[in-house]
């Protein structure tokens, strides 16, 4: 069983100190190893405090090519624009060359990206405005091989750039949308015009159809007494025709009488028989009578036709006045199912118009209160509609107070191993210490050594200005961090010896990458 005498411990803790104050050699290498891990730690800290904020001295092409267009009578050029902004903003150093120096810079490194505005920028930006518009594009130059890096920080570049195109844009979609709105306005402030006129002729026409609706009823009364008196003579017609039909037949029978009679006497005697005289005239008179009342027999005869045609007239009047009369009842009917149709119409329609041409009027009122809204706010407005609200809920100064913790935990495990290298724990072989009282009684030069580079550490932190919300949680938490890796190394290379050694930059090697300092271990490789 190993021996385990405190004796033997603390003789040799105390042949430790001796052996490193006795030679300033020693002494020197010492503070180098105790002052070196902070070093690791602080400079890059210091490296990586503000990265963005020193891009004003990266060098980026812009080379302009735009030709520029019209918009609203008036000659653009948002190319020259974008120039005139880039040369007020001081990220980068924007440098304005020839399209062929910009490719011949990003090639050779003399810049790390560019950006080709085209010659048909504006032409593209404008045509947002008509039937046919066209994306408008901008070409963005980066060499991937000359910095990793600087390529991350030239697209924020590019990004700027894009950010200030579209300002320009959004700032003519404006105009535009201005100009149509405007137009909208008028129209629909005349639409509500017309339609309050209407609602008023509407009304107007409707009293009108109130008015005829009273006529036509009030002469229903006239069409069917007019009506009566019509069939009345009518009938008095049909009499009449009879009476006349009767005394025609009569007629036409005794002048058929005649006639014969006539006849029959003129061939009883021979007028040259006939001596001139009485008689003679008597017989010549007898032939006139025969034919006159042949003619009058012909004519009672076509006027015993024109009784029958009269009383046809007659009958056909008689029933046309009964349809007048229906007729006339049926119009008054109609005109006033008409006049209350046309009142519901009216005030329905009427109403309706009216409450149509408020909303017009009040949708045109909306509309100029819109276009009389400050330009600049609208564009502000449309260029970035939803604005992000960062909530922090732990808020870091700097980048460098970002990284700080992955660095001093590194630093840290670097002390540990170059002290364990510098300063070899030692083996029991040979010796009469066992392997215990070997380990515990040079345990505590490291762990002194530890503390020591943590506090440098710390000193230095302060230093640069590192933010520390809570000053006693952050030293214990350095001291006990720069203990606990003391002791595993330290422990392991007492193990093991050489192999140790080994092991402990391994594992470093291994924090570097998957400690999730930087980069969150989500998007590490699975190993």
């Amino acid at each position: 069983m190993s021996r385990k005498d405190p004796k033997m411990i603390a003789e040799i803790m105390k042949n430790n100190f001796k052996g490193a104050f006795a030679n300033p050699i020693v002494v020197i290498v010492l503070i180098g190893v105790i002052i070196l891990p902070s070093l690791y730690a602080l400079l890059n800290i210091q490296a990586c405090w503000d990265p963005y904020g020193n891009t004003g001295d990266v060098p980026f092409a812009i080379a302009n090519l735009d030709d520029g267009a019209s918009f609203n009578d008036k000659d653009i050029n948002v190319g020259k624009e974008l120039v005139k902004d880039l040369k007020n903003n001081d990220k980068f150093k924007w440098t304005f060359v020839s399209e062929d120096e910009l490719r011949k810079g990003v090639y050779n490194g003399t810049y790390y990206a560019g950006i080709v505005i085209p010659k048909n920028l504006s032409d593209n930006i404008v045509s947002i405005t008509g039937d046919n518009p066209q994306q408008a594009k901008l070409e963005y130059v980066v060499n991937m091989k000359t910095n990793p890096v600087a390529t991350k920080l030239t697209d924020s570049g590019a990004n700027a750039v894009y950010t200030s195109l579209n300002a320009k844009i959004v700032e003519i979609i404006d105009i535009a949308a201005y100009q149509k709105l405007g137009e909208l306005q008028a129209g629909l402030a005349e639409g509500a015009k017309k339609l309050a006129n209407g609602g008023k002729q509407l009304q107007a026409g409707n009293a009108k159809v109130q008015a005829g609706a009273n006529q036509v009823k009030s002469g229903e009364s006239q069409v069917k007494d007019g009506a009566e008196q019509v069939k009345s003579g009518a009938s008095a017609l049909n009499d009449g025709a009879d009476q006349l039909k009767q005394g025609s037949d009569q007629l036409s029978d005794g002048a058929s009488q005649v006639e014969k009679g006539s006849e029959e006497l003129s061939a009883a005697v021979d007028p040259s028989l006939i001596p001139d005289g009485p008689i003679k005239d008597y017989a010549e008179g007898n032939a006139k009578l025969a034919d006159g009342s042949s003619q009058v027999a012909e004519g009672g005869k076509q006027l015993a036709n024109g009784a029958n045609q009269l009383a046809d007239g007659g009958s056909q009047l008689a029933n046309g006045t009964v349809q007048v009369a229906e007729g006339s009842s049926k119009l008054a009917e109609g005109s006033v199912s008409l006049a209350s149709g046309a009142s519901l119409l009216s005030n329905g329609a009427t109403n309706a118009l009216f409450a149509a041409s408020s909303s017009l009027g009040s949708t045109a009122d909306t509309l100029g209160g819109i276009t009389g809204i400050d330009e600049d706010t609208l564009g502000d407005y449309f260029l970035s509609p939803v604005e992000l609200e960062r909530n922090e809920l732990f808020p870091v100064n700097s980048y460098g107070s970002d990284v700080s913790p992955f660095y001093l935990v590194l630093s840290m495990w670097v002390g540990a191993v170059i002290t364990c290298v510098m300063m070899k724990p030692g083996t029991s072989q040979g010796t009469k210490y066992s392997p215990f009282e070997m380990y515990f009684g040079k345990l505590l030069i490291y762990i002194i050594m530890s503390i020591l580079q943590a506090c440098v550490t710390i000193i230095g932190c302060y230093l640069l200005g590192i933010q520390i919300l809570n000053p006693v949680l952050f030293i214990a938490s350095c001291i006990l961090v720069s203990i606990i890796f003391m002791i595993l190394i330290y422990s392991i290379i007492s193990a093991i010896g050489t192999v140790g050694k080994a092991i402990g930059v391994i594992l470093l090697v291994l924090q570097i990458s998957a400690t999730g300092g930087i980069y969150p271990i989500q998007i590490m490789h699975p190993f």
